[in-house]
């Protein structure tokens, strides 16, 4: 019987020269596609200034969405471009040319705006579905490397993404071209969401399970302890019992109540080992000697992320949550915060 030796290959190790090498194109590399965008950088301010706030018009304009599309490695760049606009406030979706042409072009209605990449401005595949485009009434943005193209002829704008050169050591392959179109998608989409008056909060709507969303979303009645799980007594509750409730809860305090739910104070741990120092008789003790009194609340409509503030600035790791009467309706742990992620 054989036995296949199965192994990983051995790592590729580069000498002194080939290693210098190797980083002397990486580097190279980045300068060119530093200065690529430098390029467009002094463009924008220039000579393509115009397009670019007309291709701005456009979209802002807008009452259907933002198509983009593209083939090949433009493709990858019309996706992340269409997904950078979705999550700043302006509807986008990315349609591949081919499957544009079987079918997937009737998700394109006469409201939207295209916005067609392709490098060399030739693209066969989206250079098909243009006729049909163009008769829906679709506004059109082409982003190419050449305005001599037929992509950028038929387009009612046109942004350019010229480069003098690719990074890649052939001038074949995107690299510096590609770099430049991911940098005006994300230029235009940024100037597009500050036009727009997008906010810290539109931002967390569009990404609830973000860190960012769950700090802006998250408010004090979605985590907070309520019904039998709020540690609770009355003033005159025994000490010890009221010991009790607090170990039963495992929230390390109790809120103290009247009849009607209004809050009159707070009893900690901290507190038992304060008043354990005292040598009491706890026996005797009534839970309303001993509490502390005008307590911190917060309402259950604070966000979650005031909550963590009131904590922070008081060193305090438990909150009652009050309505606008005063009465107890909840209460909150730091621990409760961590295991939504608010903090």
């Amino acid at each position: 019987m054989r036995t296949l030796n199965i192994h990983s290959p051995s790592p590729v190790e580069l000498d002194e020269a080939n290693a210098k090498h190797a980083m002397q194109l990486a580097t190279d590399t980045l300068q060119i596609e530093a200065d690529a965008i430098l390029s467009l950088k002094q463009r924008l301010n220039g000579s393509d200034a115009q397009a670019f706030t007309s291709a701005m018009s456009f979209i802002l304009s807008c009452s259907g969405r933002v198509v983009v599309s593209g083939i090949g490695k433009s493709g990858h760049i019309a996706r992340k471009m269409a997904a950078t606009f979705a999550s700043t406030g302006t509807p986008s979706f990315f349609v591949h040319p081919a499957e544009a042409a079987h079918g997937d072009l009737g998700m394109v209605t006469p409201e939207d705006v295209l916005i067609a990449i392709s490098y060399s401005g030739e693209a066969g595949e989206l250079i098909a579905i243009l006729p049909i485009v163009k008769r829906l009434g679709v506004k059109l943005i082409a982003m190419t490397g050449s305005p001599q193209s037929t992509l950028a002829k038929l387009a009612d704008i046109h942004l350019s993404v010229h480069v003098e050169k690719e990074a890649c050591p052939l001038n074949l392959a995107p690299t510096a071209s590609t770099t430049v179109t991911l940098a005006l998608g994300d230029a235009l989409a940024v100037a597009v969401l500050d036009a727009r008056g997008f906010k810290e909060e539109d931002f967390a709507r569009s990404h609830p399970g973000g860190a960012l969303g769950r700090r802006l979303l998250t408010h004090v009645k979605d985590i907070m302890r309520s019904g039998n799980a709020i540690p609770q007594v009355k003033a005159d509750t025994k000490l010890t019992s009221a010991l009790l409730e607090i170990t039963q809860k495992g929230m390390a305090m109790t809120a103290v109540v009247d009849a009607e739910q209004r809050i009159l104070g707070v009893f900690t741990d901290g507190d038992l080992r304060r008043l354990m120092e005292k040598q009491l008789n706890f026996s005797e003790l009534s839970i309303g000697e001993v509490m502390g009194k005008q307590p911190r609340t917060v309402r259950p409509e604070q966000l979650a992320v005031e909550a963590v503030e009131v904590m922070e600035t008081h060193r305090i790791n438990q909150l009652l949550v009050a309505d606008e009467e005063g009465k107890l309706v909840g209460a909150l742990h730091i621990h409760d915060l961590t295991r939504a992620k608010v903090i």
